[in-house]
């Protein structure tokens, strides 16, 4: 059985639950002396559902994690599955096609091996269906009736149903922790056995990247020197884009909020910052087709010699404007949150609205903008489908900005796309990429918000 019936299930015997635990509960009050219980209703009823719900929805996970095990084994055991291939593509191609007759998700098979298998398959989900549906169901009776039979007029149902929306939010908090650990954990690994294979002095300070995921044999570490892609990524997210996304972010978000009148600010405000909701595929495709034509068309008029269709300037250009919102709305923000105190004061000395933004707003706000900075910094060095799209894929270390690069990102999407074995040092070596990516734009982060912070404890 889906697990989505299952869950629909569980859900369903939970509502049954709480109606039952509400009902229960207002024979309480008609009865109790003076119409009084510990706790209202409602939460006799929420005690109910959730001691039926949960349970039931939690077996419906761990059973739609184990049932496919369970009918494979049973499939295999099988006389008919006897003939199968032993490993391989056309073994899971035979048993595909036979798992989709049983199911009807197909009418009928292309491999006649596949034909003996359909029965079995049948056989062995319609048991375990029945398995999981009787099992929800005593698993959800078992916890109603638990629940129910321990309502009384002084039970404290209010207070075991917070405890456990607390537990509920607690978890929800801990999401965030245990899936960053889990990010943290994969990336050491890899990293570590990537290491085992090449000299991390090879990889940090290597300036030749050409890693070969067909090669076998003892990897070249010469061949793995990512010095070229950290400096791609630099010059197209740190430098290029920067100088699009720091003047135009900055500027917008003086105007914005000295000189626009509050009508232009409601219109162009909101304007400006649907450009952080472009996708970036929509971006990548307009540095391709109109972006990177008209700087090669530029350089070559102006005699730049090596200019590319695919360059850094092409790509820095777009990444540059996709992130003006990110300095914007920080750099807005923080300017607005200057004390009104402190621009009637330079205003009152004689200051010209120019030189209170100078020296008063901006030195004030400070803060809050290269917090908004960092921020649009550690987004443009992990951006990739810009990257892909517009910038290449050579690994070249250069300053000219019309020439092709390529960045960690688009370096770990090849790796990992590829055909290579995840045992190959060419595909680990996405993980150690991914690796000092992670650590640079965690530093920044970290930087940023303890900048915010600082901000925060000074205005508030």
């Amino acid at each position: 059985m889906p697990s989505a019936i299952l869950l629909l299930l569980a859900f369903g015997l939970g509502l049954v639950g709480w109606l039952a635990g509400r009902s229960r509960a207002w024979t309480f009050r008609r009865s109790a002396p003076g119409g009084r219980i510990n706790s209202l209703p409602q939460f006799h009823a929420w005690y109910v559902g959730l001691w039926v719900a949960v349970p039931a929805v939690l077996f419906a996970l761990l059973w739609d994690a184990i049932a496919p095990s369970l009918v494979l084994q049973h499939v295999l055991a099988d006389p008919a599955a006897s003939a199968l291939p032993a490993f391989g593509f056309e073994r899971e191609a035979i048993m595909s096609e036979a798992r989709a007759v049983a199911t009807g998700a197909a009418r009928a098979v292309f491999n006649q091996e596949a034909e003996g298998l359909v029965e079995p398959y049948r056989t062995a989900l319609a048991r375990y269906n029945a398995i999981g549906l009787i099992v929800t169901l005593l698993i959800a009776f078992a916890g109603g009736a638990f629940a129910f039979l321990r309502l009384r007029p002084d039970f404290t149902a209010r207070t075991r149903v917070e405890r456990a929306v607390m537990a509920l939010l607690l978890i929800a908090s801990l999401v965030a922790i245990l899936t960053t650990f889990g990010i943290v954990a994969s990336l050491v690994f890899e990293t570590i056995r990537f290491f085992g294979m090449v000299s991390p002095v090879d990889f940090l300070l290597g300036t030749h990247w050409a890693p070969d995921p067909m090669s076998t044999g003892t990897p070249d570490g010469n061949a793995f020197g990512a010095i070229p892609l950290f400096w791609g990524t630099l010059y197209i997210g740190a430098i290029i884009a920067m100088a699009v996304a720091i003047p135009l972010g900055l500027m917008s978000a003086i105007y914005l909020t000295q000189y626009a009148d509050n009508s232009v600010r409601r219109i162009v405000k909101p304007l400006l910052e649907i450009l952080a909701g472009v996708p970036t595929v929509v971006y990548g495709y307009f540095a391709a087709l109109t972006v990177a034509p008209a700087v090669r068309d530029i350089a070559q008029a102006v005699g730049i010699p090596g200019a590319s269709t695919e360059s850094a300037m092409a790509a820095g250009l777009v990444m540059g404007v996709m992130i003006i919102p990110f300095v914007s709305s920080m750099a807005d923000d923080s300017i607005a949150a200057v004390p009104q105190a402190m621009r009637d004061g330079s205003l009152a000395i004689g200051a010209t609205r120019a030189e209170t933004i100078r020296k008063v707003l901006i030195p004030a706000a400070l803060p809050g903008i290269v917090a908004g900075i960092m921020l649009a910094i550690s987004r443009a060095i992990g951006e990739t489908m810009i990257v892909v799209m517009a910038a290449g894929a050579a690994a070249n270390l250069s300053a000219n900005p019309f020439e092709s690069m390529t960045t960690v990102t688009f370096q770990i999407v090849a790796m990992l796309t590829g055909e290579g074995s995840f045992d190959h040092p060419a595909t680990l070596s996405a993980f150690a990429l991914g690796m000092v990516l992670f650590l640079v734009t965690l530093t920044l982060n970290f930087i940023a918000l303890r900048v915010v912070k600082r901000y925060r404890e000074a205005y508030e």
